[in-house]
């Protein structure tokens, strides 16, 4: 144990995080253990279960690290135009298209389907924040009236992710930048120039008909 008053040494905290993401890819989520990551980082377990409670947490931490060393998460994401946001977060090292991404995050899709502890951890540490981000390119779509006041901001911000992930899992077809920019381009903002669709049963949206509010400015 560490003696009272000392402060824990975090300089290998990195490199334990690191071990940990290649291990989830080699082995997956339901199959890696803290005693695995402990063994090939070369470090005692004590200090692992010192500095994360549980496999979850120490999953998630790494995921985390891996997205700051390839560009703060915090850092604001604004070219000035939907597709252009959309692309930076998006496109890149440890984003969508890059494929040790889609592989880590459909290597946790089935453990996120059983493990609640995994899901809370993983929805409030770090989709929570990816989310915001994209939520925040659709908001300033709207803002400058390159999307439809009615958008539906929060659907439209998991569309990228659930068509990357979908075409992950059932192929052929590489869900790689090319694909996230065709998204984008033939999904993505076609839907941001729409109000909400109405509901079943309801009126047709007649797109005859003009619309002060539906007007895009150039």
């Amino acid at each position: 144990m560490t003696p009272p008053g000392r402060q824990r040494d975090a300089s290998r905290d990195p490199e334990i995080l690191r071990t940990t993401l290649a291990l989830l890819q080699e082995v997956g989520y339901d199959k890696l253990t803290m005693d695995a990551v402990a063994a090939r980082a070369r470090a005692g377990k004590a200090t692992l279960y010192r500095r994360w409670a549980s496999k979850a947490d120490l999953v998630v931490d790494a995921m985390i690290l891996w997205h700051e060393e390839a560009g703060p998460p915090d850092e604001p994401v604004d070219t000035g135009s939907l597709r252009g946001d959309l692309q930076a977060l998006c496109c890149g090292s440890s984003k969508l298209s890059d494929p040790r991404t889609r592989s880590i995050f459909l290597g946790l899709l089935t453990a996120l389907h059983r493990d609640e502890e995994l899901a809370t951890v993983f929805r409030a540490r770090l989709v929570a924040a990816r989310d915001a981000q994209l939520r925040g390119a659709f908001e300033r779509a709207v803002a400058r009236g390159e999307a439809h006041p009615g958008a539906d901001v929060g659907l439209l911000a998991t569309t990228i992710p659930g068509h990357v992930l979908f075409a992950s899992l059932t192929g052929p077809t590489p869900a790689d930048q090319a694909y996230v920019l065709r998204v984008i381009d033939n999904v993505v903002l076609p839907a941001a120039l729409h109000g909400p669709a109405p509901a079943c049963g309801g009126p047709a949206h007649d797109d005859t008909t003009p619309h002060e509010e539906t007007h895009v400015h150039q």
